[in-house]
């Protein structure tokens, strides 16, 4: 058997084809500050109270995007109202449907864009011609006071018809809070990082966004079931990928990272779907512990895993003897013995 060292095929992959370019992150700023303006501006407009805070969350906060052919990106910037200032010209609370309608027609109060917002079940949405678009999911900061009379602050969310205790900026701080406690120790949350983008990468493929989970579950797959290994991007996301995989061949229910409630039941059938697609993929990789794999063979499996042809269009480093994957050693190959092979995994603490 033999362990193919892909890493810097991997690392350039995830630098060209996964993390957004700067101009894309400027664009992004530009669109979401355009959008808090928006907002404010209907907002004056229609004499109705500013939101106590807007802030952005989910992967744009914990830098989890990913390249998207069709620019299909989306930005999550929460609006955070003051319960007080969500009522109707007679003073009656607004309901959930109500609140979100409030935010939409102070996005669209103008008729300057293209395509107008919408009211969603969790959110408004503005969508903007080139692909992007901005979800604004709508709270209601509310103080109730605990058992010493003392006023305690937590969120509610405007969900279809119901306020529902959330504040996605707690899932933000638990990722970007692990990635720093794990940069802190033996292991190293920036490749954690990658590693989700990475596997983001991988179920956001053509023909399978559609079908496959939401971000958040796969950010909390990764976490949960995370295997580090020193220097070796493509070795962590294959060794990850094969716990996920495990997990998921015994239920699909996965559960929310901060609530005691769940992001995926059991039999969910977009967890099941990236199952699948995950269990293909391992399968494909499977070439890598053959004891006849070539550099050729494996960067060919890595690229049926992503759907491109990045990996075999890589350059050999000097002292390879081509595409046949023989002959000279090389950084971007390295051939050991997989009984001698050690995974460092921080201690285990997500694995």
């Amino acid at each position: 058997m033999a362990d193919i060292d892909c890493n810097s095929e991997m690392t350039n992959f995830h630098r060209d084809n996964v993390t957004l370019s700067k101009n894309q992150q400027d664009e992004m700023r530009t669109r979401r500050n355009a959008g808090r303006t928006r907002l404010e501006n209907g907002l004056v407009e229609a004499k109705k109270p500013q939101p106590k805070e807007v802030e952005s969350q989910g992967s744009y906060m914990m830098r989890t995007m990913v390249q998207d052919d069709a620019n299909d990106y989306d930005i999550d910037d929460g609006a955070y109202f003051a319960t007080d200032d969500l009522k109707d010209d007679v003073g009656a609370a607004l309901t959930p449907k109500a609140a979100r309608q409030r935010v939409c027609d102070a996005l669209s109060w103008d008729g300057r864009l293209k395509q107008e917002a919408t009211v969603k079940p969790n959110c408004v949405r503005q969508v903007y011609a080139a692909g992007y678009h901005i979800d604004i999911p709508v709270y209601r900061i509310v103080k109730p006071k605990d058992e010493n009379d003392d006023p305690v602050e937590h969120y509610e969310l405007a969900s279809d018809d119901e306020w529902t205790r959330s504040d996605a900026r707690s899932v933000t701080r638990w990722f970007n809070d692990l990635v720093g406690e794990l940069n802190a120790g033996a292991s190293d949350g920036s490749q954690m990082r990658r590693v989700t983008k990475l596997t983001k990468k991988f179920a956001r493929r053509a023909g399978w966004k559609d079908k496959t989970t939401s971000g958040i579950c796969i950010t909390k797959l990764v976490v949960d079931h995370f295997q580090y290994s020193a220097d070796r991007d493509d070795k962590a996301l294959r060794e990850t990928w094969k716990a996920i995989d495990k997990r998921l061949q015994k239920s699909a229910e996965i559960d929310h990272p901060v609530l005691a409630t769940k992001l995926a039941p059991a039999s969910d059938a977009a967890v099941t779907f990236f199952r699948t697609c995950l269990s293909g993929a391992l399968k494909t990789l499977e070439v890598l512990d053959t004891s006849d794999c070539t550099r050729k063979k494996a960067r060919e499996a890595w690229d049926d895993v992503f759907d491109t042809d990045f990996f075999s269009k890589q350059p050999d480093n000097k002292g390879d003897k081509g595409d046949n994957g023989e002959g000279g050693n090389s950084s971007a190959m390295t051939v050991t013995s997989v009984e001698t092979a050690r995974r460092n995994d921080g201690g285990g603490r997500f694995g």
